[in-house]
């Protein structure tokens, strides 16, 4: 649970972080998820993509690491 404290009624401020937090946290990204319902085969070849694009990155990741950059 994400919480954000408000000092000075700086509202916007407030605002802003907690935003940021639930960004951070992926809610933003659940919440356009569940929106509409999944179709069993359709979620499975999005996750698939998902694994995909992490595995990708750990490469690349990897890669660089190994370079010493």
């Amino acid at each position: 649970m994400s919480e954000v404290r408000v000092i000075d009624d700086q509202l916007e401020r407030a605002l802003k972080i907690l935003k940021r937090k639930l960004a951070q946290d992926g809610t933003f990204k659940e919440i356009k998820k569940r929106r509409y319902y999944e179709k069993p085969s359709v979620k499975k070849k999005r996750k698939r993509q998902e694994a995909q694009k992490r595995r990708v990155k750990a490469m690349k990741k990897m890669g660089r690491s190994q370079r010493g950059e």
